[in-house]
């Protein structure tokens, strides 16, 4: 028990984090101060059951710079247990991992709220809500979708407006574009140091190098104004 005679209370999040950026950072931060969590362990996936369309870097990158991007703050840490399971990760085994590593805690399960608009959907579905409360996070202003999700047994919270995706980060990376402050500044390094995204990406599309070449001439219009 904590001081205050009550459980611990983890909140989980979840993800592949390839990479991990500030968005996930903030989403559980946020969640941390609303909810009052001890703590929130971060578990980076082996291999999600909606996403095997796409090759994710391995599964070491993956954790370290988790590990790299959470180490500041007291209240985060990393698992490994979906890594080190293998296979297919599943909500309900990174569940049943974790409680039985917090026996008693009050476990938050923290996804995006388009995902959990799915969660029927999810292997095991009814025992996740007996395992844990489940927290969206959602943009301001964002209404969950009708899908038969009980209301009752989920929390929505609002998180600032953040328009940063992995996806996004991956392709500027792979299109010699910055991910400062996008990222954490350690894990710029990390993706400098062992070059990951730099290969099989698609070019930079026409449109997005005409977007470029335009913000460079604008700035250096700016530029040549200023003495």
């Amino acid at each position: 028990m904590t001081p205050s005679a009550r459980p611990l209370r983890i909140g989980i999040m979840g993800g592949t984090f390839d990479p991990i950026h500030h968005g996930h950072l903030v989403a559980a931060s946020e969640v941390q101060n609303v909810f009052a969590l001890d703590e929130v362990i971060f578990v980076p996936t082996w291999a999600q059951p909606f996403k095997k369309e796409r090759k994710v870097s391995p599964a070491e990158h993956r954790y370290l710079m988790t590990v790299i991007a959470t180490a500041s703050n007291p209240r985060f840490t990393v698992s490994r247990v979906d890594i080190d399971r293998g296979g297919t990760t599943y909500t309900i085994d990174t569940l049943h991992d974790i409680a039985a590593e917090y026996p008693g805690a009050e476990l938050y399960f923290i996804t995006g709220a388009d995902a959990l608009a799915q969660i029927l959907t999810w292997k095991d579905s009814e025992e996740i809500f007996d395992l844990a409360h489940l927290v969206g996070v959602t943009r301001p202003g964002h209404v969950l979708s009708d899908s038969g999700v009980p209301r009752d047994r989920i929390s929505l919270v609002e998180v600032p407006a953040m328009a940063i995706s992995s996806t996004d980060c991956r392709q500027r990376v792979g299109e010699g574009a910055p991910v400062w402050y996008l990222v954490p500044d350690g894990v710029v390094q990390y993706i400098r140091k062992y070059g990951l995204y730099r290969m099989a990406l698609r070019p930079a599309s026409a449109t997005s190098m005409t977007a470029r070449v335009a913000r460079e001439q604008s700035l250096r219009k700016e530029n040549d104004g200023e003495h």
